[in-house]
């Protein structure tokens, strides 16, 4: 599948693919920071040219040196940029007038040194942009490429050797982080393609080089660092990059805060923290999300030796019982089934270890150090009874005796021998260095630990579920006229929602106790009576709503009763009216909403309802747009999805009720755009199947200061997929 580029993107590729480079402010001192980049070129054997630009040496390490970049024998492809910071600025008008278009800023001493720095950094990118020059940094340890040998960088961690050519690329805001994590990925033996630092982001950003990277042919995994991203509809568009070409995303993301997403008016808002939206646009796009730089090198470990799972079955076999539970245990936390195995294969099993456990776990007990042919015997049983798509094996410390080693080593080559064409096999085991690498040759992922070996089987099988899910075109749905910027009331916020197409309970706006009397007798039910002023938001919390109000004088007496508790609790009180309706069904309560979020824009959020949602916080967030794939996959993330099965005997809900009304508000946040701030929609009642969704209550907040009108109706389909290009031309927003 081709993936949609820009003619931007492509200019990162002399970026990171240079022929020749220019080092200003190359230093002959092969250990300072300046000196390290050419140092690094020339011993790793990079195959282009390296011009070293130094004012006082016609050498520099053993190569002719420019005195000044005017002088340069040719227009390299990029420039490397290591003078001190109150040279840098005149760096870049040197390069830019010389013609060169990419460049790397290492200096520090810009915007994180405060004001000063921030200044000269603005400058600098003004002069870049003036001159079409693609610039990673300032304040960043560089690039490199391990497959062209370029290493474009000065990180400390290369003393000790060049990573090999591999299939893992490193893309991180921090350099200090960037090459920790590529130090211990060498270490570990896996290899690279390419490393690359962004530092303070003056042009280059990290979901752009996330996008490069997916199209890269020697990429197949990304690993990513951010402590922040500005743009979030660029990073969604770089993420779904990936997903499209099955490459896994492993992203660290620091950081994690909910300052400026508290808004006590909503709950929806107050539910939105930073960290949980980025959690819910990760699983959007398929990303696996580590929480340590042991998780991250874990999966991109395993996802450089193995592929997705074409399934998430888990066959275990272990030398120990314990073992074997505590990897089921896992995972179930990781997303995997373990299914007892057929009462044929168990009686295979049976035949082979008459001691052990059959059902899976396997537990095989020790006699298989004794007889290790057994291990591989009971392992292609496993294997090849085709109810298993990874197995995970549990040998502990065995493999540290002679006897347990090599010989145990070879009955997992044997067992797993035809399961390891297309199914991964996972080995946790304490052994000595020699001993693991025999067993990754075999083709085997060998973790110390049980869980962090089953965390990977996980990972793997989440990433085959990701690259399945398509995204199909939605149809759009008409946007409302008149908007103000304000908070709505009850009544006006339901009005928006029925024009976005979710459904409500007829009502009665009341002014007066004979109007809600007329107005109850129509329905000729118990009614429901609320009070209705945009200055009461969480009616329940002043006793602002009656249930079951039946007959004439209950109901009159209610109207005064309302009446009185909101000149109680808010003596200079608007006071639209009293809303009257039928008593609601019954149903599952859930809160669904949206709020504006200022890296990714309208987010939608889901979860249970009612008085408790924001003590229970059982939630799932996407960025709009979403369809009704990624929302049913929402739905599924929470609680809610159990209810709606039908919960100790309930009838089960309406789910696609549940889905329709999911993205009629991704609709509608989106084309509200950043004249929202939130939507909360507690409860919306999921009737029986069949039977729909109602929206029992709403609050609508409109950001001050952004009056919007909107065209009646936002025509044609979108694709949720490619829409990010260009998201506010989808909604026909006017702002104004």
């Amino acid at each position: 599948m081709s993936i949609p580029g820009t003619p931007l993107l492509s200019t990162l590729d002399t970026l990171f693919n240079p022929t020749s480079v220019a080092i200003v402010g190359a230093s002959e001192d092969r250990d300072r920071l300046s000196g390290r980049p050419q140092r690094y070129l020339m011993e790793a054997g990079f195959k282009g040219v390296i011009y070293p630009v130094n004012p006082n040496r016609s050498t520099v390490q053993g190569l002719p040196a420019c005195r000044r970049v005017a002088q340069l024998p040719a227009t390299p492809d990029l420039a490397l940029i290591v003078v001190p910071v109150a040279s840098a600025r005149q760096a870049v008008i040197d390069c830019a007038n010389r013609g060169i278009r990419s460049i790397y800023l290492l200096t520090g001493g810009f915007a994180e040194s405060g004001e000063e720095g921030r200044a000269l950094q603005g400058e600098i990118g003004e002069i870049a942009r003036a001159h079409g020059i693609r610039l990673l940094g300032p304040n960043c340890l560089g690039a490199f490429n391990a497959h062209s040998r370029f290493f474009g960088a000065f990180g400390t961690s290369l003393e000790r050797g060049f990573p090999a050519a591999g299939p893992v690329a490193i893309a991180s805001q921090s350099g200090a982080y960037g090459q920790h994590l590529a130090y211990l990925l060498h270490r570990r033996g896996v290899g690279m393609s390419y490393f690359m630092s962004t530092g303070n982001e003056l042009d280059v950003e990290l979901s752009e080089c996330i996008e490069w990277l997916a199209v890269q042919p020697q990429v197949g995994v990304i690993l990513a660092y951010a402590e922040g991203v500005r743009d979030g509809a660029r990073l969604a568009r770089a993420l779904e990059a990936a997903r499209l070409v099955r490459k896994p995303v492993v992203f660290y993301k620091v950081g994690a805060s909910v300052a400026g997403s508290q808004a006590a008016a909503s709950h929806t808002a107050a539910m939105a923290g930073t960290d949980e939206i980025y959690d819910g646009v990760f699983r959007q796009f398929g990303v696996h999300r580590a929480r340590s730089i042991e998780e991250q090198l874990d999966i991109a470990y395993a996802c450089a030796r193995s592929r997705p799972l074409r399934g998430g079955r888990l066959g275990i076999v272990s030398v120990s019982g314990g073992g074997g539970v505590q990897m089921a245990d896992s995972a179930e936390a990781h997303g995997l089934l373990v299914p007892a195995l057929s009462p044929p294969v168990q009686a295979e099993l049976r035949a082979i270890i008459p001691m052990g456990s059959h059902a899976n776990p396997v537990d095989t007990t020790g006699q298989v150090v004794n007889k290790p042919q057994l291990l591989a015997e009971t392992l292609q049983v496993v294997a090849d009874a085709g109810e298993c798509d990874a197995l995970a094996v549990f040998l502990g410390t065995v493999p540290l005796t002679s006897a347990g080693d090599a010989p145990l080593r070879e009955a997992i080559r044997q067992g797993t021998e035809r399961f390891r064409t297309d199914g991964a096999v996972a080995v946790s085991m304490v052994a000595d260095e020699p001993s693991i690498r025999a067993a990754e040759a075999q083709g085997c992922l060998v973790y110390e630990d049980p869980a962090r070996a089953v965390r990977a089987l996980g990972a793997l099988n989440g990433f085959a579920r990701a690259f399945a899910a398509e995204r199909s075109p939605s149809a759009a749905m008409p946007i409302p006229t008149g908007v103000g910027d304000r908070a709505l009331s009850e009544v006006e916020a339901k009005a928006l929602l029925r024009s976005a197409g979710l459904t409500t309970l007829p009502e009665v706006l009341a002014r007066s106790a004979d109007e809600a009397v007329r107005a109850a007798s129509e329905f000729a039910a118990p009614v429901a009576m609320k009070v209705v002023s945009p200055q009461i938001l969480h009616k329940t919390e002043i006793g602002g709503v009656l249930l079951g109000v039946s007959g004439d004088s209950a109901v009159r007496d209610g109207y005064m009763t309302l009446n009185a508790r909101a000149a109680r609790a808010h003596p200079d009180l608007e006071l639209d009216g009293i809303l009257v309706s039928p008593m609601a069904p019954r149903g599952v309560e859930v809160i669904l909403g949206a709020v504006y979020d200022p890296t990714f824009g309208p987010v939608v959020m889901l979860g249970f309802g009612g008085v408790t949602a924001e003590l229970f916080r059982d939630t799932a967030f996407r960025a709009a747009p979403l369809d009704e794939a990624e929302a049913l996959r929402m739905i599924e993330e929470t609680h809610v999805w159990r209810m709606l099965q039908g919960w100790r005997g309930a009838p089960p809900g309406d789910v696609p009720a549940l889905v329709r009304a999911v993205c009629a508000v991704s609709r509608l946040a989106l084309g509200l755009g950043e004249a929202l701030e939130s939507i909360d929609i507690n409860p919306l009642l999921v009737l029986e199947e069949a039977k729909g969704a109602v929206a029992l209550d709403a609050l609508v907040h409109l950001a001050a200061g952004l009056p919007v009108s909107f065209s009646p109706v936002m025509g044609g389909d979108f694709n949720p997929s490619s829409v990010w290009e260009g998201r506010a031309e989808q909604a026909k927003l006017r702002v104004g």
